[in-house]
């Protein structure tokens, strides 16, 4: 896997956060250089850890699914594509609580936004790929984009965040079907010679 590929990765999986961000920077309480550091190093944070857990719970059941590791990125990948994608058409969302960059609030937040980064990590160990890097360039993508949504949230409200979280599942979904078509169209070719 190349460095592209990671940021690309990365970008995908930091659009839950920067709409989450982006929301959350129509809020006063987010608005102050304190709390927008907080949410965005908790967000990034939280990203940088959840592929590197999901590495090692990948790593310890790899050998076992070998021969199916391609179908589960793609099926794993697609899903959390799905549902961010769906999740921009639901009208009726829960508003967020009272002040997401303290507390309870934010650690909720951060982990939710973050249990992609758990299935994108079971999926890179799943085809063997290193973790240590992408885990810091997902993290470090993460907590910038989560920044920079709540700048935006300061200034143009909740127009974005919907379209932030529907290009991130796309951006998913293209990557699943990329692993899939990398693994079964030589496999198929090499069959059919």
């Amino acid at each position: 896997m190349n460095y592209l590929e990671i940021i690309i990765i990365a970008c995908g999986l930091a659009f839950d956060a920067f709409a989450v961000s982006v929301s959350a920077g129509t809020k006063k309480s987010c608005q102050t250089p304190r709390a927008s550091f907080r949410l965005s190093f908790h967000f990034g944070l939280f990203q940088f850890m959840m592929p590197i857990i999901g590495w090692f719970v990948g790593s310890l059941i790899s050998n076992l699914l070998e021969s199916v590791d391609h179908w589960i990125a793609f099926g794993l990948l697609v899903y959390i594509g799905y549902k961010m994608i769906r999740d921009t058409f639901i009208k009726d969302k829960e508003e967020k609580l009272f002040d997401p960059s303290k507390g309870a609030q934010l650690i909720l937040l951060s982990i939710a936004t973050s249990i992609d980064a758990l299935a994108v990590g079971l999926s890179l160990a799943l085809l063997n790929v290193e973790i240590l890097t992408p885990a810091i360039i997902i993290g470090i993508i993460t907590s910038t984009l989560s920044y920079v949504g709540i700048k935006i949230g300061k200034q143009f409200g909740k127009k974005y965040a919907v379209r932030a979280e529907f290009i991130g599942g796309l951006i998913l979904i293209g990557i699943g079907l990329k692993i899939l078509i990398e693994h079964t169209v030589p496999e198929f070719v090499n069959y059919l010679l």
